[in-house]
């Protein structure tokens, strides 16, 4: 629980208690129903354009590009923007705006990014329409329409007069899909606005199971680990041998079948990406791709394998990384090796802020006649942005659209979840913005 979670849950069951179920919208939060239908087709013309524009995360003017497209659109909702560049990060840059609100409000952070994974090589690159309520492009649902999602809500919000009174920083970063190196310069913007914020807003896509919107509340990590393995090269019919030991390969192979066997643990997956072994064993400058070099006769001398491993919280993260040393230091006669962790995502745990802004959220729904959103199971999300605030500030995940096949051709968009999450967002944010901090 942070800091700043007693408030917020002390909110929570005050407007519980409070509000009976299905009670009836405010003038203020009718007229924001009402903006974001009117608004609709405009944003969605608005989608499309960025989304015919490429922003592959190593697109380093594509990026900035589409943070150029954007920013007329905050800027009339009375945002003040800046670029943040990123180039010593690798990265092109960050686009970051500010409007204050009434003073003591719930200082609010929205979150989304303008990178796509989709680079400008992909032969994935045209939007089109699908039917009445689908758009098919790259990156349309993630991350594109999530940013306008965000912004259709703070039209509503202008619209119904309630923009005014809210204190919101938006962090749209450039590098959401493949970060920036090195990791702490690449998130210190972020990671500054999560400690001012009360409360983070994440507006990637909407998990929906079995036709049914859920609310998430937690996302996983993801850390990179690198295990090197070493042996004596030798003539094979000395293998297994006092003189000679195992070879690298087995040592190596020793480790991952460990890794198997000893790991598993509840809310934890790890996985082996790319191995290689033999006299010589090389990875490329991204480390994505090997080269390798051996003989059947040749008892191989070295051994390199990449993963992954992804966890709930910080605790896990520790707990596992642990494991994996022993089981490292566990050596073939012969053999050696090292494994490397490599800083990723960090985990974002399930706290009781998180289900208190759910709770929150699962109230609003009830207004709008929605159906309630149950809690997400933290292994069907993977790693995000707001995990880098998230030991800082209580959050909700999956504000944006839903859609289908992110992170592949034929991405698509729902847009009618569009017009459903603008209209949370905006009464939402509104009603967080009338409390007294």
């Amino acid at each position: 629980m942070t800091l700043k979670t007693f408030g917020l849950a002390a909110a929570t069951a005050m407007l519980a208690f409070a509000t009976p179920a299905f009670a009836k919208l405010s003038s203020q939060e009718a007229k924001m129903v009402e903006a974001v239908d009117k608004g609709h087709d405009r944003w969605i013309g608005v989608l499309e354009a960025i989304t015919r524009q490429n922003s592959g995360s190593r697109n380093i003017a594509g990026v900035k590009k589409v943070g150029e497209m954007v920013t007329p659109e905050l800027e009339r909702l009375g945002f003040k923007v800046e670029w943040v560049d990123q180039s010593a990060a690798k990265r092109s840059g960050h686009l970051i705006a500010t409007r204050p609100g009434r003073p003591g409000s719930t200082k609010m952070l929205l979150i989304g990014h303008l990178d796509t994974v989709f680079e400008p090589d992909s032969p994935f690159q045209n939007v089109r329409r699908i039917d009445a309520n689908t758009l098919e492009g790259p990156g349309i649902e993630d991350n594109k329409g999530g940013v306008v999602t965000m912004f259709a809500a703070l039209e509503a919000m202008q619209a119904a007069g309630t923009l005014s009174a809210a204190t919101i920083t938006i962090v749209l970063t450039g590098d959401e899909e493949d970060a920036g190196d090195p990791i702490d310069i690449a998130r210190a913007d972020l990671i500054k606005w999560g400690q001012w914020a009360d409360v983070a807003l994440d507006f990637e896509g909407l998990s929906r199971e079995d036709g049914k919107d859920m609310g998430a509340i937690a996302r996983r990590s993801s850390y990179s680990w690198q295990v090197n393995a070493t042996g004596k090269e030798g003539h094979s019919s000395g293998i297994f041998s006092a003189s000679a030991g195992h070879g690298a390969i087995y040592e190596l192979a020793r480790i991952i079948d460990q890794f198997h066997d000893e790991l598993p643990e509840d809310k934890l997956t790890f996985n082996v990406g790319l191995i290689a072994g033999g006299s010589v064993a090389q990875l490329d400058a991204d480390l994505v791709r090997a080269q390798a070099a051996g003989k059947t006769n040749i008892i191989p001398a070295v051994a390199v394998a990449r993963g992954d491993f992804r966890t709930l919280s910080d605790e896990q993260s520790e707990r596992v990384k642990a494991k994996m040393q022993a089981i490292v230091a566990q050596h073939l006669p012969g053999t050696s090796a090292e494994i490397v962790f490599e800083q990723g995502y960090p985990p974002m745990a399930p706290t009781e802020g998180n289900r208190g802004l759910l709770r929150r959220l699962n109230v609003i729904n009830a207004d709008l006649g929605l159906e309630q959103m149950a809690e997400l199971d933290p292994l069907k999300r993977g790693a995000g942005d707001i995990s880098f605030v998230a030991r800082y500030v209580d959050g909700l995940v999956g504000m944006g659209p839903t859609g289908d096949g992110a992170h592949a051709p034929g991405e698509t968009v729902d847009l009618p979840s569009i017009k459903r999450q603008a209209k949370r967002a905006a009464i939402l944010m509104t009603r967080l913005s009338m409390e007294k901090r």
